[in-house]
């Protein structure tokens, strides 16, 4: 893959550039509706004309949900120095989230094989327990897709350790030991998306050094991270949102015809902001990658239709930069159980229309009643924003 277009992330297309894209389709057409309602759940399917212009989209609010501190390390994306820190921030007691997405990037004075660690200090005066909640760490790879998929869908199907690893006063450990010791190539990426507790205030910093020093010496010895470049990456700090609550305006009728959800796509839906440690600079999460997405539908079916929820890559025709898309959700029960799925889950990447890929048809309730699509969603790494959830009444018959 090409190093810079194949593995950014950040490249967002605006929304009126994708709306250009679409064709509004009320409902789709016999021979649509059996290939969606024959695919299997997760599948790309090829549904030309219905994804080819304008498709009216949802109006919904957004509440701010308790959650960690939030920490996004992406910024410089690749690290172009043998030996340097990427992130440097200091955390709180109680829970925290971090999200790792850092290259080796060095080329100068050659291409050479890195480490790449998350190091945690405790910077209290007690001992720091740390537990981890929730944990997502993928062997470093040159398979960026492969990297965003599989590191949600670990996450999410993660569970709590029940045992607490010890941190004295001034100590400092690698958050993921495997880290330590993994090699990492020349263009490799190291993805790591972790949620955990601690109970005493510490600093975490992600190191890239090389393979025979500690990655906590390191670390030590680094008394600056690097500088951030604009366009380098999604951003780096710690964020004030980490989890979003989304709930669509008005009850979603069948009779209607096809809607859309956009999320993440930097206008109706702006970037979270924070604050970088060492500069003391504001920074925008281009892409509010890392943040979760608690999503909420409302719907009713007055035809005795289902609804289809299907997504797809809108930004497929920029293949330079775009080609690919793929995910990880959790989406409520309907005629496929309840539960994560890999989008897609027959192969690596949707690439474009009429290519989609299908989530989950839920099934109208007995005598057209109100009931709830619940999804949670999280903008995937490596793929361009915004990915729409399009909502395709379908019939079952």
């Amino acid at each position: 893959m090409n190093i810079f277009p194949a593995h950014r992330k950040t490249l967002l297309v605006s929304y009126a550039l994708l709306t250009g894209f679409l064709s509004h389709a009320q409902q789709p057409t016999t021979t649509l509706n059996d290939v969606i309602t024959h695919t299997p759940q997760g599948h790309t399917m090829q549904v030309p004309g219905l994804l080819s212009g304008q498709i009216p989209s949802l109006s919904y609010q957004k509440i701010i949900l308790p959650g960690p501190q939030y920490l996004i390390s992406d910024d410089p994306e690749y690290i172009r120095v043998p030996e340097g820190v990427a992130l440097r921030e200091p955390v709180q007691p109680g829970s925290v989230r971090l999200y790792l997405y850092n290259v080796n990037g060095v080329q100068q004075p050659e291409k050479m094989d890195r480490k790449i660690a998350a190091v945690i200090k405790n910077t209290g005066n007690q001992s720091m327990h740390i537990r981890m909640l929730k944990y997502s760490s993928q062997k470093p790879t040159t398979n960026y897709f492969f990297a965003g998929k599989q590191g949600l869908a670990d996450f999410f199907s993660s569970q709590p350790e029940t045992v607490a690893r010890e941190v004295k006063p001034g100590a400092s450990v690698c958050l993921d030991p495997k880290q330590d010791k993994a090699v990492v190539k020349y263009d490799e990426l190291v993805h790591g998306f972790y949620e955990f507790v601690i109970d005493q205030p510490g600093e975490i910093s992600i190191v890239q050094t090389d393979l025979k020093t500690p990655a906590t010496a390191a670390a030590a010895r680094i008394k600056a991270p690097l500088d951030s470049k604009q366009y380098a990456g999604a951003g780096r700090g710690t964020y004030g949102v980490s989890n979003y609550r989304i709930i669509v305006d008005d009850t979603l009728d069948t009779q209607n015809g096809m809607t859309q959800l956009l999320v993440a796509d930097g206008k109706k839906d702006p970037w979270v902001i924070g604050k970088e440690a060492s500069t003391g600079e504001l920074k925008s999460l281009a892409g509010n990658y890392g943040v979760i997405y608690n999503i909420e539908v409302s719907w009713k079916s007055t035809d005795g239709k289902a609804l289809a929820l299907i997504t797809w890559n809108p930004h497929g025709d920029n293949s330079q930069w775009c080609g690919g898309m793929a995910n990880t959700m959790i989406v409520s029960g309907g005629k496929f159980k309840e539960g994560i799925i890999q989008l897609p889950g027959n192969q690596l990447v949707t690439t474009k229309a009429p290519e989609a890929i299908l989530v989950q048809i839920f099934t109208p309730a007995a005598g057209g009643g109100v009931q709830k699509a619940h999804f949670t969603y999280s903008p995937p790494g490596a793929s361009c924003l915004p990915t729409p959830l399009v909502l395709v009444p379908v019939d079952l018959k």
